[in-house]
């Protein structure tokens, strides 16, 4: 590999061996691993601020020799710094990672092996909410009417509330409306069911409404565009397949126009028909089988949805509070 290909880097905090190491060990991540600038950026930040700490913590500049003889309780009290600065645990595992990488870096070229960082463990990352949305919101989101004000042509509107009604009324993946084909979606009054292909190429049978069918007949009807029965069902403004990228910006320029938050994605949509579903009495499994989801672990992080909005209730409604 080319020393002379990265850009060179100057470190304050060590000495000119680290720095041209570090310089190689970004070229190799970027040049044979693809890694993206933004995490070459990330990485190298990273490990600046751990060179940094380690030449206050050691009271010397940090030398390839010292930095192989790195101790556990080094990293520990670098990862506690950042920890002490609120830095989130997922900033910590991309540290931590990086860190890693150069270490065995270092170790195929010839420059020891730091032992010290594969026996540090990863800090855990607190699982976040699903994030649903209102009902009334949800339901908002799948009619064409909310966007009659939007230079598009109206087969186009009706045809975005189609799919997002189908993320809400049947909880499919975006992925898993887009891949239907026009055979797979039964017209309204012959059908109830739709066979949809998920994660894996799993198949799964889920309920459709009848007002959503007759959406996505009224789709069907409008579209400029023929729709052959073993093609996608949903098409482009060219009528080749709908890109995901589509209905992402449609949601973009609903939820500015409803004041919803940025949470609210076409994957909300699947979040609110779980949620809504459980509030309303229904059984774990059988929305963890209307899912697709393979563990019924994926599915329980909606019980904790439920339970923080029966919280909720009781904070603001009951009279000792």
């Amino acid at each position: 590999m080319s020393k002379a290909a990265a850009p060179k880097i100057e470190l304050a905090s060590a000495d000119d061996s680290i720095a041209q190491e570090m310089m190689r060990w970004l070229s190799h991540l970027g040049a044979e691993r693809r890694l993206s600038p933004k995490t070459l950026e990330a990485y190298a930040r990273d490990l600046r601020q751990c060179l940094d700490f380690l030449c206050t913590h050691w009271g010397e500049r940090v030398t390839l020799n010292r930095f192989a003889a790195l101790e556990a309780t080094d990293i520990r009290a670098f990862m506690a710094m950042r920890r002490a600065d609120d830095v989130a645990g997922r900033s910590l595992m991309r540290a931590l990672a990086g860190l890693r990488s150069f270490g065995r870096f270092l170790e195929r070229e010839g420059n020891g092996k730091v032992g010290a960082l594969s026996a540090i463990r990863a800090p855990k990352v607190a699982k976040s909410l699903p994030k649903p949305l209102p009902m009334a919101s949800a339901k908002r989101l799948t009619d064409a009417d909310e966007r009659t004000g939007e230079e598009r042509e109206t087969w186009i509107l009706v045809r975005d509330a189609a799919v997002m009604a189908l993320l809400y009324g049947s909880g499919l993946r975006i992925s898993e409306a887009l891949g239907l084909k026009r055979r797979d979606v039964p017209r309204p009054g012959e059908g109830d069911v739709l066979v949809v292909t998920g994660k894996g190429n799993k198949t799964r049978m889920v309920p459709v409404l009848q007002n959503v069918l007759a959406l996505v007949a009224e789709y069907v009807a409008m579209c400029p565009h023929p729709l052959a029965a073993e093609g996608p069902i949903f098409v482009g403004a060219r009528g080749g397949p709908l890109s995901p990228r589509i209905i992402q910006l449609a949601m973009e320029r609903l939820r500015g126009a409803l004041g919803l938050p940025d949470s609210a994605t076409p994957h909300a949509l699947r979040h609110s028909f779980a949620t809504h579903l459980l509030s309303r009495g229904g059984d774990l499994r059988a929305i963890q089988e209307l899912l697709g989801h393979s563990s019924l672990s994926t599915t329980q992080v909606y019980t904790g949805i439920d339970s923080e909005r029966l919280l909720e209730v009781y904070a603001s409604a009951h009279p000792r509070r």
